[in-house]
């Protein structure tokens, strides 16, 4: 075993490299006798052959399987408090036709977030009424489709613009169903959140009073919906951050809107019939992640929101949540092929020096530009093979002209990674192919579906023609 002085702390040489630790895979990612990763029984190596790399493989089981855990964990939660709950798929995770379709095949409703997200959820044939519109400044052509296509909720993020929704819909001589979402001064983040005043960032309505008026613009934004002829409140939305592990977050912006709603009871006489409290539920990239079922957040969720509404003596709202990572992130894994392999020599804390093997392989920021935007860790295992010797410290890399370009910063590999070997990262099914692009002229990858033993293709790759047919000369 070769301990590494370069290995973060909660990074651990791992007693078998060729282990794959649940928490992190789809369900039906195990290794097969020859040592190769297999998902619902088709291997790396035929994945590789068949479609190329890299290549994000998705288990459409695992998928499906989380989906239904999110809408069976929280309407069983809130069956006695208020008939269950609604679940949104948050779409900009990751989505296409097929997995629009599968979400709605599972009982879940769709979120979006532009007219394009709008042309996959009709084109996978999702009614307007099970859909959602989220958005910071959303094109008037936007909103249009979202009338046209007689859409559920359109949560709405400004008082400007709820001046523009109700004056389309009202042109139309229509009513728009609006979700006003608030800020609700609560910050989560993995283990941790704060509770602070006011909301320094791009969306929602802030719940704190105008110093100079006294009224919140959340208040206001209420007021102008209730008396608008082109406009249906629902009720409030909220979202309060990423990657959250713990209950207390979403349990104090719960607490924050429904004292909200009742303030709204007692100026309006009106009790609105909707709360939406968001997604962010984190998973497992590393070993040093530990996600909750969604049942245990559900129960969780539930206790608060039925004690809150006893005491502010409110009707239990319809409540409905997003989440987007937590269904897409763990059910998809990213198949690189390595090249260029070499050690370098690095100065360590400590006034030595360490080894550090950089293993590159065919992807890189193009493919997931997480780790470059947020400085996200991920794992990584060899697909191939299994391997004997030891798991020596690594950095996985991309082949892109940046130094930045880095797919998983720490990780231990076998010392026989060579090049030609297949490496899985776990846990990319969301806002990597989705925030994907075509930097240095990089084709994107293609995304294959794996299910009863056979994978199909359910987005294409890009071609070399594909990225030159935009040039106009």
């Amino acid at each position: 075993m070769t301990l590494s002085p370069l290995a973060p702390e909660w990074l651990s040489h791992p007693a078998d490299a060729n282990a794959l630790r649940p928490l992190m895979w789809a369900r039906d990612v195990t290794r097969n006798d020859a040592g190769e990763i297999e998902v619902a029984g088709v291997s790396a190596g035929a994945l590789a052959k068949q479609f190329g790399t890299p290549l994000f493989v998705v288990s459409e089981a695992d998928f499906r399987a989380r989906a239904r855990d999110f809408k069976d964990s929280f309407d069983a939660a809130f069956a006695d408090l208020c008939g269950g709950a609604d679940v949104y798929y948050a779409g900009k995770a990751f989505l296409c036709t097929e997995v629009a379709r599968w979400v709605a095949s599972e009982g879940l409703r769709l979120d979006t977030c532009s007219g394009g997200e709008l042309a996959v959820a009709r084109r996978a044939g999702i009614p307007g009424a099970n859909l959602g519109l989220h958005g910071n400044n959303k094109s008037d052509a936007e909103l249009t489709r979202a009338l046209d296509m007689g859409l559920g909720r359109i949560v709405v993020d400004s008082l400007p613009e709820l001046e523009r929704l109700g004056a389309l819909a009202a042109s139309r001589g229509e009513r728009a169903n609006v979700m006003l979402r608030l800020t609700p001064g609560v910050h989560a983040h993995t283990h941790d959140f704060i509770a602070t005043a006011h909301e320094d960032q791009k969306f929602g309505l802030s719940m704190a009073p105008d110093p100079e008026t006294g009224v919140s613009p959340a208040a206001a934004a209420v007021a102008a919906a209730l008396g608008h002829g082109g406009i249906t409140l629902l009720g409030l939305h909220c979202h309060i951050g990423s990657q959250i592990f713990e209950p207390e977050g979403f349990e104090l912006a719960a607490k924050r809107l429904l004292g909200f709603l009742s303030g709204v009871k007692a100026e309006h006489g009106i009790e609105l019939p909707e709360l939406d409290l968001g997604g962010g539920y984190g998973i497992a990239y590393t070993e040093a992640d530990t996600p909750r079922p969604p049942a245990e957040i559900a129960k969780a969720m539930a206790a608060v929101v039925g004690a809150t509404c006893k005491e502010l003596g409110l009707a239990v709202p319809r409540i409905s949540i997003e989440p987007g990572r937590a269904i897409a992130g763990p059910s998809t894994f990213t198949l690189y092929r390595t090249g260029t392999i070499k050690t370098v020599r690095v100065d360590t804390a400590g006034g030595g020096t360490a080894e550090r093997r950089y293993v590159s392989v065919d992807g890189g920021m193009s493919d997931n530009a997480r780790p470059v935007l947020y400085d996200a860790d991920y794992s990584a295992v060899l697909a191939s093979r299994a391997s004997e010797d030891d798991a020596v410290m690594s950095r996985v890399v991309g082949k892109h002209c940046e130094s930045g370009d880095i797919v998983v910063r720490d990780v231990y590999l076998p010392a026989d990674t060579a090049d030609g070997d297949l490496l899985a990262v776990p846990g990319t099914g969301a806002y990597c192919w989705a925030l994907s692009s075509n930097y240095n002229y990089i084709a994107r990858p293609p995304v294959v579906a794996v299910a009863n033993g056979a994978a199909r293709l359910i987005i294409r790759g890009e071609t070399e023609e594909d990225l030159l047919s935009r040039d106009v000369s």
